[in-house]
């Protein structure tokens, strides 16, 4: 059954394996998430699962959102995410979900929002060479370089690799590996790094490519 989850990223440390070697986690603090809704192919043409996590009173919703989660009779939630899962079946409005839906050894996706970095110049954001700093390079080692046209085509071609925002943007890193489940505080240790600032809300569901 295909699974997925929404948490908040803790951050990282380490943890050590049966081998005593260190492995490099991230902890996320998965649920409990609650069913609010329930998407059918007869109602909505397609099959998928709407969960809430993190408690929101109620003076801080608008009026649709009291009138949503009223009609699921549960309590406000901070945050929606819509799963679609090839069966919900065993899903019902109410349902309760807490993080040892995933169990140790499961590979998994998260999708977050990768950390701001606002205006960001080739260098940073493309991975761009800088020029050498030799006589005669002048303020512009770390400029775009060529904008490649002249006269004929007089334009610069789609694609160019400019200046610009740099960051927070919707990432998804694929086929992580979960080290260890702590159900009792809702707890998942993840080998490896995923996107997003401490706090910030990423979506775990079971890997595609596994």
């Amino acid at each position: 059954m295909q699974k997925g989850i929404i948490g908040k990223k803790i951050g990282m440390t380490q943890v050590f394996d049966e081998n005593g070697k260190v492995v490099p986690v991230t902890v996320v603090e998965a649920g409990p998430c609650t069913v609010v809704q329930k998407k059918t192919v007869e109602s909505d043409g397609y099959v998928a699962v709407q969960l809430g996590f993190g408690d929101i009173s109620a003076k801080k919703v608008t009026k649709p959102a009291k009138g949503h989660f009223d009609k699921a009779n549960v309590a406000p939630k901070k945050t929606l995410r819509e799963f679609r899962l090839a069966d919900i079946s065993g899903m019902n409005i109410g349902d309760i979900l807490k993080a040892d839906v995933f169990a140790a050894g499961d590979h998994i996706d998260v999708v977050g929002t990768s950390k701001g970095k606002g205006h960001a110049g080739t260098i940073k954001r493309w991975n761009g060479h800088r020029l050498r700093e030799s006589h005669g390079t002048g303020p512009v080692s770390r400029h775009a370089g060529s904008m490649g046209a002249c006269s004929s085509p007089s334009r610069v071609f789609k694609g160019k690799k400019l200046p610009g925002h740099l960051g927070a943007e919707r990432v998804t890193v694929q086929n992580l590996k979960v080290v260890k489940v702590d159900a009792e505080n809702n707890l998942i240790a993840i080998k490896g790094a995923i996107p997003g600032p401490k706090g910030s809300v990423v979506c775990i569901t079971d890997s595609v490519k596994a």
